[in-house]
């Protein structure tokens, strides 16, 4: 046998079950840094909640002095209907199967059928829309013409909202090398809010950077004047943090090189719990996963339907630097 046919559809809760869940839940989700929401209710809304100001008061023996209700903030992200599809010839395809169960430890390899290539089909599929979805995430534009635009990323809604929105610090820079990127890390932290500055002791700030950000930074590290930098070069380091805020590559280079109509650079400083990712497969009709074969074109296929978009909260917690 070279070749896959049985078919297999996913809806409804093993849809969830079988093939979301996974992909919005554990190490690959946390992976993604941010708020992830799934199947919440629709309209999909971002909450922040603001403390109330000051509840002391002086004592007295009676009455009541009530304190100003906690502000809450919110904004609905706007989800899009999308289709991801992908076709393989059969020997390829077949090829693709054989190697990833030979990877894993799904099953025997020399028995494909059954539960264990259901699950090497799943997996490979799911890792594809999870990376096509990632991408999107930060460069998707929805006018482009074509290639990430099936809903606008974080750095497209940022963009447009910076002549309409006084509270975000967003600026430009030149060339980043390891001689300047301090500078340049420094100057988007200079441009924070101090609101954004005091959730450094909570812990969920972060610099979202372009790789060649992350690895002109890494060199600036390995400077000889820097006692460190001997440990750095001996056992490497594991997370690089400025301020004490950790980077957090991006990892979307060969996206940019395609897609350089946002910006070719970007660091963003900012809560994660002021972006999110919303993906529904529960509440919009017509949404499903199928895998399949193609008999007259001796060809497997791919399809998945569902919905997705991605927003942030607060213009005042979010300050960036980018090169267009």
């Amino acid at each position: 046998m070279n070749r896959i046919e049985n078919s297999k559809s996913y809806s409804g809760a093993e849809l969830d079950n079988v093939f979301f869940r996974p992909m919005v839940e554990g190490d690959d989700a946390r992976g993604l840094g941010i708020r992830v929401l799934y199947n919440m209710p629709v309209p999909t809304t971002l909450h922040f909640w603001r403390r109330s100001g000051e509840i002391l008061h002086q004592y007295k023996t009676a009455g009541w002095v009530g304190s100003e209700t906690a502000d809450r903030l919110r904004k609905t992200i706007e989800l899009h209907r999308v289709k991801a599809e992908a076709g393989y010839s059969a020997d390829e395809y077949f090829s693709l199967v054989y190697d990833s169960l030979s990877r894993s430890s799904l099953g025997r390899v020399e028995d494909l059928s059954g539960t264990e290539l259901e699950e090497a089909e799943t997996a490979m599929f799911r890792d594809a829309i999870q990376e096509s979805v990632r991408a999107t995430m930060w460069l998707g534009k929805s006018d482009r013409d074509a290639g990430l635009n099936t809903f606008d990323g974080f750095i497209c809604r940022i963009l447009a909202d910076v002549e309409s929105e006084t509270d975000m610090a967003v600026s430009t820079y030149e060339l980043v090398t390891a001689d300047n990127v301090v500078e340049t890390l420094q100057g988007v932290w200079d441009g924070a809010s101090l609101a954004l500055k005091d959730l450094k002791s909570e812990g969920q700030l972060a610099f979202f950077v372009t790789t060649d950000i992350y690895q002109a930074y890494e060199e600036s590290l390995e400077k000889p004047d820097l006692e460190a930098a001997y440990i750095a070069r001996r056992d490497g380091t594991e997370v690089l943090t400025y301020r004490g805020i950790p980077l957090v590559d991006v990892k979307i280079s060969d996206y940019i090189l395609k897609y350089a109509d946002l910006a070719t650079s970007f660091v963003l400083l900012t809560d994660r719990r002021n972006l999110a990712l919303a993906l529904n497969t529960s509440d919009f009709p017509g949404t499903e996963v199928r895998m399949w074969y193609n008999p007259d074109l001796m060809e497997n296929r791919q399809r998945a339907v569902f919905m997705a978009g991605c927003d942030y909260l607060l213009p005042e917690l979010v300050s960036m630097g980018y090169a267009e």
